[in-house]
Parts: structure tokens; sequence; C-alpha cells
């Protein structure tokens, strides 16, 4: 069986630490389900109609999304292959809780997990934990995540894949 989570995700490489534990926790428990994975930002389009009409997904994720954090989902998709359908980018630019809870239904999502620490703010980002937590049709959790400090004698994505 198939099913859909989404996973709040400002696009920083820490923030794939609350994908990484959620696969190994299905992992642990043996799930025999495999997961869509959406890896969802809030996003203000804002007002401009310039911006309105000539920018797309990809302009946004070319702003917002390094490529390193696409090297790092595709190494835990390789990790966890048997869980992982696929795993899709994308941004929620409404501003009202019907919107989401619209997003949800559509999208089919029946997981939702976040962090407190993962704040997503600047470049037009905003935070969807107010949303998740306000949506009734949705079973959401929190995923507890350290952030640390860059180690230098690591790379960045090192760091996360090194984590306990």
């Amino acid at each position: 069986m198939i099913k859909t989570i989404l996973i709040a995700t400002d696009y920083s490489l820490e923030s794939l630490n609350i994908l990484k534990k959620v696969m190994r926790e299905k992992d642990a428990s043996e799930d025999q389900n495999q997961y869509n994975i959406l890896l969802v930002s809030g996003y203000d389009m804002g007002d401009s109609i310039r911006d309105l009409l000539f920018n797309t997904k990809s302009t946004i994720f070319n702003k917002l999304r390094p490529q390193e954090f696409c090297d790092a989902y595709g190494i835990i998709t390789n990790k966890y292959p048997h869980l992982i359908n696929k795993i899709v980018c994308d941004i929620f630019t409404g501003s009202f809780q019907r919107t989401f809870n619209n997003y949800i239904d559509v999208e089919n999502i029946e997981e939702a997990y976040y962090s407190t620490s993962i704040k997503s703010k600047g470049k037009g980002k905003f935070d969807l934990i107010p949303y998740i937590k306000k949506c009734k049709n949705l079973e959401s959790r929190e995923i507890p995540v350290e952030v640390r400090g860059i180690l230098p004698e690591k790379g960045r994505l090192a760091e996360i894949f090194a984590e306990a």
C-alpha cells in the first residue's frame, strides 16, 4: 500500500534529519507500506503581478533549494528503496487554514512530520507548523532534531549522515 506523508522543510540539510529519522523508525518497525514523500515549505508569492506571472516552481526552487539538498535526499532514497516510492519537493503558497486543509486533501496526505528547531524564514519562506498543528484530518508528529554547529573537518553533507 502506498501512503503519502508530508515533511515540513526549509530546504536545509538539517531538515533532512526529519526524513532520515522517520524512515529509520519505519524501517525498524518493519513497515510494509511504501511512501510518497512531499518535502514542503511555505512560500509567499508576494503581490507583484510580474512575479506572479513569470515565477514558476522551478525558478522558486532554484532560489530556495541548494543542489546538496537534492543530493542528500537522493542518498536517503537509495538507503530505503523498499520504503520510498518517490520524493517530491513542493511549496505551499496559500495563507489560509482552509487552503492548507484542501492541499492536504488533494494530495491525499495521511501523516505529517515537523521539527520546531527547523524554522522556515527568509527568501519568502514561512513556517508550515501552525497550519499542520491546526489541521484536524492530519496525523502529525514533531520529530526532535538537533541543529549542531558546522564541524570543519567534515562536509555539511557528511554531518547529516553522521548523526546518531
